[in-house]
C-alpha cells in the first residue's frame, strides 16, 4: 500500500515563481500542493479555514514580500502550527537571514538558484524533521560557525521548553506556563528530538538536566 503523499502550501508574491513551483513539485509523485498564498498573513488565513484533509505537511515559503514576510511567518507557525515542516526558498544568501529564519522556526533554507534535486533533497530532510541548508549557505556557516552547539538551532520557544524539561516539569505544567496545549508542547517534544538527534523521551530529559537550565522561566511567545 503506498503512503499518501505529503500535502505542501506554497507562499511567494511573485505568481509566476509559483507557478514554477507547483510544476515542478507536480513531477514529485510523493508530493500535492494544497494551497497557494502570496504572503503570510494570506497564508495564515488560509490555514485557519483549511478542513484536516487540506492541512498541509510542509510550507515552502520566500522571505521578501509585500506583506508578511517569511520568517514573521515561520514564527507564527511555530507558535500555532508547530507540527507543520517550514522551508525557506529565497534569492538571499545573506547568514543573518539565514539565522533569523531557523530561530524562527524553519528547518530549513534553500537558496532560488539552487538545483532541483538539492531542493527536493531538502524537502525530504525537513519532513523527516532534519535541518537543511544549501550546499553554499552551508559552506558559509561552517567557515563562520565552526563551534556551533546543538542548542544553537534551537528557536526561543523550544528553547523554553527545553529549559522546563530541564527543570523536571511535566507537559501540562509547561503548557500552563506557556499558554498552550498539552498537545501542542508534546509535538514540541518530538521536534527537539529530531533536532538533537535523541532517540527517546528519557534521553531528552536526561540531555536537558545534564545542559542545565538558563535563569528564569519561560519567555514567552516569540
Amino acid at each position: 500500500m503506498t503512503s499518501a503523499p505529503a500535502r505542501v502550501l506554497l507562499i511567494d508574491d511573485h505568481a509566476l515563481v509559483r507557478d514554477g513551483m507547483r510544476m515542478r513539485l507536480a513531477l514529485q509523485p510523493e508530493l500535492a500542493v494544497v494551497g497557494e498564498a502570496d504572503d503570510g498573513e494570506a497564508a495564515l488565513a488560509w490555514l485557519a479555514r483549511a478542513s484536516a484533509e487540506q492541512m498541509p505537511e510542509l510550507v515552502i515559503t520566500d522571505i521578501g514580500m509585500r506583506g508578511m514576510g517569511g520568517i514573521a511567518l515561520a514564527a507564527a507557525l511555530h507558535e500555532d502550527y508547530p507540527e507543520l515542516a517550514v522551508l525557506i526558498v529565497s534569492m538571499h544568501d545573506n547568514l543573518e537571514y539565514v539565522r533569523q529564519a531557523i530561530r524562527a522556526g524553519a528547518r530549513g533554507y534553500v537558496l532560488k538558484d539552487a538545483p532541483a534535486d538539492e531542493l527536493m533533497a531538502a524537502i525530504a530532510a525537513v519532513l523527516a524533521g532534519r535541518v537543511f541548508y544549501s550546499a553554499r549557505i552551508a559552506r558559509s556557516m561552517a567557515e563562520q560557525s565552526p563551534a556551533a552547539g546543538p542548542l544553537d538551532a534551537l528557536t526561543p520557544r523550544e528553547r523554553d521548553i527545553f529549559n522546563c524539561i530541564g527543570r523536571g516539569q511535566a507537559n501540562k505544567d509547561i503548557a500552563a506556563a506557556l499558554g498552550v496545549s498539552v498537545r501542542t508542547i508534546e509535538t514540541h517534544r518530538l521536534n527537539l528530538r529530531r533536532k538533537l538527534g535523541i532517540e527517546g523521551r528519557a534521553e531528552l530529559v536526561k540531555f536537558a538536566v545534564e545542559q542545565g537550565s538558563t535563569e528564569g522561566g519561560p519567555a514567552g511567545s516569540q
